[in-house]
């Protein structure tokens, strides 16, 4: 398998061989975290040990969505030191191993000096880590973007939907505006693009509406990740209607996409907490092309061991699993079988597109209420934040925010020992 510390998309560097035992025993205690999800078709203890990290570089946030999971302290906590998020960076390695998907999120993290953003991507990806920016998109620039993917970004992740309360918009509709900005920014960028939507009472009936939308724009739009509503945070809309849950979610995209998609076909740590599944797009229609879920537990235990870099484009990552499978004559063979018939309905799409396809992955997040907790859920987490404890389930860790944010910080600085006090900054202030 190989790792990616290199900056520019394509480049790959063979794993060395500490790091290659350290990744094999991050897959093996994520296989025993996993207990009885970890069946044929689950990701997590095969292509990874973990589905992604979030590293918080900052609480503050310059948007104050009626839906949050910040904490009502959050705008007072001071930006945790550099030092201290290295650290967490390379506990992230320890823990889940070189090719870890790593959010770099707050807050909203472009609050932070751009030369400090710059430096925690240029260091998660030396570390063989692979960085995301999580961003509300108002102050991501097409230069700062530019600049983070001069440094090793994988991704641009931009939230934007209705319980932010943007002025001047009035529903999910309007807010394409904002969206196609923010394609235009990272458009020609070697970053894939996704668009993270809150599904709350308010724009659930916008959801097919928008998966249109993101289909539309599959060449410019990587994923689009549906949250659903949960009651944490200093979010004031509170628990979601009964209307709104995995299934519901998954059929208005459905709906969207005109497509039956296997959701069940791919798992992604608890089967309650996530969906996935991709499209592919060929002349503005829809397709998928996702085998049955026995198929793809055979190709996962058969390829599990490769990798590739999401700055690739789909037609090289397409070619990096088929170069594998020359290694593997059979699947040459399986795999034509299961996409001759695909690609003869698609023949007149293909034809008129002139054989150009683009894939947009649909991701549903169903977040737990901070008081409604399911500790088998927790357990297997596939979405952790980094704290001064180590990693911590993303629910779990918003259920109890400010035990983690405002407690003590033991760092290292030029002169030694020392201690970050994140209300400000430096020891407490005694009355």
């Amino acid at each position: 398998m190989n790792a990616f510390k290199t900056n520019r998309p394509g480049q790959e560097a063979v794993f060395y061989k500490s790091e290659h035992i350290e990744r094999q025993s991050a897959l093996q205690r994520s296989r025993k975290r996993m207990g009885k999800f970890f069946k044929e078709n689950q990701l997590l203890g095969r292509k990874g040990a973990i589905g992604c990290v979030s590293l918080e570089i900052s609480q503050r946030c310059n948007l104050d969505c009626s839906l949050c999971y910040l904490s009502p302290n959050s705008q007072q906590v001071q930006d945790l030191p550099l030092q201290e998020l290295y650290r967490r960076l390379r506990e992230a390695r320890e823990q889940f191993g070189v090719g870890t998907n790593i959010q770099i999120s707050g807050g909203d993290p472009t609050l932070r000096p751009r030369k400090e953003l710059v430096a925690l991507v240029k260091y998660a990806r030396h570390l063989g880590l692979l960085p995301s920016l999580f961003t509300n998109g108002i102050k991501a620039s097409r230069s700062l973007l530019e600049a983070l993917a001069e440094n090793g970004l994988s991704d641009v992740a931009f939230h934007v939907d209705m319980t932010q309360n943007r002025p001047g918009f009035n529903n999910e509709k309007e807010l394409n505006a904002v969206r196609e900005e923010y394609m235009r920014r990272a458009e020609g960028l070697p970053i894939m693009v996704i668009f993270n939507t809150t599904v709350f009472e308010g724009n659930f009936h916008e959801v097919p509406e928008l998966v249109r939308f993101f289909l539309k724009h599959s060449n410019r739009v990587g994923m689009a990740s549906f949250q659903l509503q949960a009651e944490t945070g200093r979010g004031v809309l509170g628990a979601r209607e009964d209307i709104i849950s995995l299934e519901t979610v998954r059929s208005r995209i459905n709906q969207g996409s005109r497509l039956d998609l296997p959701w069940d076909t791919i798992l992604v740590g608890h089967p309650k907490c996530h969906s996935y599944a991709p499209v592919f797009t060929i002349n503005g229609n829809s397709y998928d092309f996702l085998c049955s879920e026995k198929e793809f537990a055979e190709f996962l235990h058969d390829f599990q061991h490769v990798g590739h870099d999401r700055r690739k484009s789909a037609l090289g990552i397409a070619w990096t699993y088929f170069r594998e499978m020359w290694k593997k004559p059979r699947w040459l063979v399986k795999g034509t079988r299961h996409l001759l018939p695909i690609l003869w309905r698609a023949r007149k799409d293909l034809w008129a597109s002139r054989g150009k396809f683009h894939k947009t992955s649909f991701f549903i997040q169903n977040f737990m209420d901070a008081k409604n907790l399911d500790p088998e859920r927790v357990e297997a987490c596939s979405f952790m934040v980094m704290t001064n404890e180590g990693p911590v389930s993303m629910c779990a860790h918003n259920a109890e925010r400010d035990r983690y944010i405002l407690q003590p910080v033991p760092i290292q600085t030029e002169n030694g020992p020392d201690t970050f006090y994140p209300l400000n900054g430096k020891k407490p202030v005694v009355s």
